[in-house]
């Protein structure tokens, strides 16, 4: 894949592995090439406090979009489905049990396929799509499968969702109304999650993963 390096937030520097340390470039990749640990997001935060601030963020649209200065996304209009904003609901019986006074429980049922998941995959979808993509896949027992294939519609993007064979109907409805190929692999979920990585790898499929 060809990335299209000048439309990446210049906040992003390099990828970071969680667990030797080591920075590599930022482009598709998901484990570390030393130790195979996980990778996450190298900002500039100099960069980001000169150009955010509370107020910036509250012009923002209502929803993850408005925080986009602090994700790795591209620029441009972002795909969306109007994911994040969701509300805070104070819980005072739970916050008595645990003696806080002051507990709120974010309600990510309400973003747009009723999980949290649509955070990750709304990032992941955007970032596929600058860097050529043409299928997101995804190993899942149920929500992130829906929010995958959803946000795949919405990108015009194909969708391959890995799930174990004989999970409830129920968990992949959604799914499959969005279109996406379903694939029911015999094992258990760890075996389906390493057919998704190893399919993804031969095919070049951009891969969607939120453990």
């Amino acid at each position: 894949m060809v990335s299209d390096q000048a439309s990446r937030r210049n906040s992003v520097k390099q990828l970071r592995c969680r667990e030797c340390g080591r920075l590599r470039d930022f482009e598709p990749a998901y484990v570390c090439g030393h130790c195979f640990g996980p990778l996450e997001v190298a900002y500039d935060l100099a960069a980001v406090g000169q150009r955010v601030s509370r107020e910036s963020i509250a012009k923002g649209p209502n929803t993850i979009w408005r925080y986009r200065e602090l994700l790795p996304a591209p620029t441009g209009e972002p795909i969306d489905l109007g994911t994040g904003f969701t509300p805070l609901v104070k819980a005072p019986n739970l916050g008595k049990v645990l003696g806080l006074d002051h507990l709120y429980l974010k309600n990510d049922t309400l973003n747009p396929t009723g999980s949290f998941k649509d955070r990750n995959v709304a990032v992941a979808t955007n970032f596929a799509r600058s860097y050529g993509f043409d299928t997101l896949s995804c190993s899942s027992t149920g929500n992130l499968a829906g929010s995958v294939a959803a946000y795949a519609a919405r990108a015009g993007l194909r969708a391959l969702v890995f799930i174990p064979a004989g999970l409830e109907p129920g968990k992949v409805g959604a799914a499959s109304a969005y279109g996406a190929t379903v694939v029911e692999v015999n094992g258990t979920y760890d075996d389906v999650n390493r057919l998704c990585v190893e399919l993804a790898d031969l095919y070049g499929w951009a891969i969607v993963n939120v453990n």
